[in-house]
């Protein structure tokens, strides 16, 4: 049975696609990584300044406060903006359609043409595809616009929110408990493990190579704790 598509289009089978988790597999995997990441620096570098047990605290649950807003506003206004862009194309391709029929469909047999298809054959294609759906095929094939990730701006705001207070409660829980002294330790340790999990599990959701995904968010994990511990200290020094 066909599967319906965005723009009209029937699918040809039923299997699901890797390709239909991107929107929110991305919102997902960026809010947990830079959840966990941003305020395990944040806890380390406030740490690394000999700040108190619950200044280093108050830093942290402030900083997942601010991040996951922050995450959430900045996710809703960047797909909003694809939206807009793709409405746009929309609009302007209905415009085309209704101005100039004839030429849009010598365009789409030029495309077909392009693709491979004999002249008559890609003719043919074009002719019958515009009779069914022209919108559809001028999105599909002359835009690339499908429904395999559609924008959705709430969506994208609530995941990226969620995952990213989620991912920093890790560093957080451990910065609390862990004794002061050997603070910086725990929440690193943490912090790794937690990054290693989500490289993991991404690249699983994704179809992708776990061990590369894994070893990518861990190495960059390490960067940005010592390079934020290293600036904490050198403030502190300061101070």
């Amino acid at each position: 049975m066909a599967r319906p598509l965005h723009h009209g289009i029937p699918s040809a089978h039923d299997e699901p696609h890797l390709s239909s988790r991107s929107g929110w597999l991305r919102a997902a995997v960026m809010g947990a990584n830079d959840g966990i990441l941003s305020t395990a620096s944040l806890i380390m570098g406030v740490a690394a300044g000999a700040a108190d047990h619950v200044t280093i605290m108050l830093a942290g649950a402030a900083g997942m406060a601010a991040g996951a807003l922050s995450m959430a506003a900045g996710e809703y206004v960047s797909v909003s903006s694809q939206e807009d862009v793709e409405q746009a194309d929309i609009r302007r391709e209905k415009q085309e359609l209704r101005r100039n029929p004839e030429g849009e469909l010598d365009e789409l047999t030029a495309i077909y043409q392009i693709r491979g298809l004999p002249p008559p054959l890609a003719r043919q294609v074009a002719e019958q595809l515009t009779e069914a759906d022209a919108l559809g095929a001028h999105l599909r094939d002359e835009i690339g616009l499908t429904d395999l990730s559609p924008p959705r701006p709430l969506q994208a705001a609530v995941v990226s929110a969620l995952t990213f207070a989620a991912g920093a409660s890790v560093p957080l829980i451990v910065g609390a408990i862990a004794p002061l002294a050997t603070l910086q330790i725990w929440v690193g340790l943490a912090t790794l493990g937690a990054l290693g999990l989500l490289g993991a599990l991404g690249a699983q959701a994704g179809g992708a190579p776990r061990r590369r995904a894994t070893l990518r968010v861990m190495v960059w994990g390490v960067l940005a704790m010592a390079a934020t511990s290293a600036i904490g200290a050198l403030v502190g020094q300061a101070l």
